[in-house]
């Protein structure tokens, strides 16, 4: 496409730069926005209580007449998570996406009471063309089937988008199109942007098909009851688990939510086939032990999920044998090895074996591609300039040294923030402004509400409790009615403290007394008084700084 009125085209990142989580990129030219991916991150233990973080969408919410449509690389959670509460912010005209996570999205959508009809299925066939943009879409191989990369013609130039992606030459699924990179790489690409996940990881990612060869001999060779925990994403390795199982004739429980989620939805697309395989707890009586497989979420150690409740020995319908064989069939998320480590210990101790994911033993693959395969993407597809996607710092900043390694350009590279422009002109990117980006706590049906100040105060509560004082004001005398009724929680134990409450309730009458007898007050300026001086008393007593709440009731009363 001829740009003839020198207008550039902008890409610009609202979620995925300096994170893995909340993808969300727009190509944007004149009047036209193409918006990818909208996901999810969850929340750091710092932000307690919010259940995810989302993108901050002010931007697009300023443009909502430009946007035609989203367009959904694949099925995860930090590419499509955050789609109900963007419908719930901006009319999108339409969302693309693969089947796979099509049925995904409709399912949160269900789950949100929000109504929306207007898909349209991505097929490596399919070319969605506007008045600025030719999009065309590549198979890329993944964990989860349905994976995509996009080829966008702009009238300045070509972006490639990977996607999520790895280069696995025996794939359980379908192989990545690396003809149809090779042949966009030959025609030129102005821009590339790549998944940078596992840019600090050298070599090349395992092969879906060699974890494939340790299970079967783990499931095949086992004597007794087999328990497998592993991402409910991970849709290709539950297809592989199930074919395993009916091929040593084991029938399948699947515990978990998600679990069962995934695998309703492979049996829905074909991708399982028979459904006798999958039982109910209680039918399990009947088996030996070898005749048995259990599904279940709990791969990171989450306190709720069903491994867990497993290990502690708090599930309603199992109990750990000594011949059972546990197998985390994942990697720690960065995070999550304290966690882990528990329960492994404390499947130890209940006598049962354990396989984790290790250089004997591989139980698990990456989706994502390691070094050597992040340079044969670079190889393929000869950018002209090269933008690092979708990780964290370090993991852009060694993606931008491998693509100049691979022949980019140095001052071609661009490591971005979220919010930060690219502008493609006539073929040339350079990076120019930013826009209004950042994070948008969810908590519960709440989004945008929960701000940094909310978020101090529930670490402080979480570190030095909360202290509640209820004080009884005569109106007319200006005087307490009577002694401050002081309560605590998380700050210490009332009942074993009492000395210290006493001080306390004498320091609060002294300070309220003495403000009364100023004059007129108002409440605010008495709530004020009481924390400006009580905090710091506290705090010489205990060294702790709890918030204190004046709970403050007013009565006009004369004296007899």
């Amino acid at each position: 496409m001829e740009n003839k009125s020198n207008i550039p085209t902008r890409v610009i990142a609202l979620g995925g730069l300096g994170e893995v989580g909340k993808n969300m990129y727009l190509i944007e030219h004149d009047s036209e926005i193409l918006v990818i991916d909208a996901g999810v991150m969850f929340p750091e233990d710092g932000l307690l209580g919010v259940d995810y973080v989302i993108q901050d969408v002010s931007y697009l919410k300023k443009n909502a007449s430009k946007i035609k449509g989203l367009f959904i690389t694949h099925g995860h959670e930090d590419h499509i998570g955050g789609i109900p509460f963007l419908l719930q912010a901006i009319n999108i005209p339409k969302i693309y996406t693969p089947k796979i996570a099509k049925d995904l999205i409709e399912k949160k959508l269900v789950e949100k009471n929000i109504k929306y009809e207007n898909y349209e299925i991505i097929t490596p066939e399919l070319e969605v063309k506007t008045k600025y943009f030719d999009i065309t879409f590549v198979n890329t191989t993944h964990s989860i089937p349905d994976s995509y990369a996009f080829l966008i013609k702009t009238p300045n130039g070509t972006i490639f988008e990977t996607g999520d992606f790895k280069f696995d030459l025996t794939p359980v699924g379908p192989m990545a199109d690396i003809h149809k990179m090779a042949q966009a790489g030959a025609n030129g690409v102005t821009l590339l942007l790549s998944d940078s996940t596992n840019a600090l990881s050298s070599g090349y990612s395992k092969s879906e098909s060699a974890v494939d060869s340790t299970l079967n001999d783990m499931i095949g060779r086992h004597y007794g009851r087999v328990i497998i925990a592993t991402f409910a994403s991970n849709i290709y390795r539950i297809k592989h688990i199930v074919e395993t199982c009916k091929k040593y004739n084991r029938k399948i429980i699947v515990f978990g939510r998600s679990m069962e989620n995934s695998i309703e939805l492979a049996l829905n697309n074909g991708l399982i086939n028979d459904k006798s395989l999958f039982i109910e707890a209680n039918d399990a009586k009947s088996l030996k032990r070898n005749e048995i497989c259990i599904l279940c979420t709990g791969s990171q150690g989450e306190p709720l999920a069903a491994l867990s409740r497993i290990a502690n020995g708090q599930h309603k319908q199992i109990s750990l044998l000594g011949d059972d064989l546990v197998i985390f069939s994942s990697n720690p998320i960065p995070g999550n090895a304290e966690s882990i480590n528990k329960i492994i210990n404390k499947l130890y101790l209940k006598g049962v074996k354990v396989f984790t994911n290790s250089e004997f033993s591989d139980v698990h693959t990456s989706g994502h591609a390691k070094e050597e395969e992040l340079k044969w993407m670079l190889r393929i597809i000869k950018p002209k300039y090269f933008m690092p996607m979708h990780g964290e710092y370090r993991m852009l900043k060694r993606h931008a040294e491998i693509g100049i390694d691979c022949g980019v350009k140095q001052e071609n590279t661009f490591i971005c923030s979220n919010g930060d422009v690219l502008e493609l002109l006539n073929g040339t990117v350079k990076k120019n402004g930013t826009v209004q980006a950042g994070d948008v706590y969810v908590d519960g049906s709440r989004v945008g509400d929960i701000g940094s100040v909310v978020i101090k105060d529930r670490k402080l509560m979480s570190g030095d409790g909360i202290l509640i004082t209820i004080l009884n004001i005569n109106t007319l005398t200006r005087k307490l009615l009577l002694k401050p009724n002081v309560t605590a929680r998380g700050f210490v134990l009332v009942n074993e403290n009492q000395e210290l409450m006493h001080q306390i309730e004498k320091k609060i009458a002294e300070v309220v007394n003495n403000f009364l007898a100023k004059g007129p007050y108002t409440y605010t300026d008495l709530k004020n008084q009481i924390i400006l001086e009580l905090l710091p008393f506290i705090n010489n007593l205990t060294g702790r700084k709890p918030i204190i709440l004046p709970v403050i009731m007013e009565v006009n009363q004369a004296n007899n």
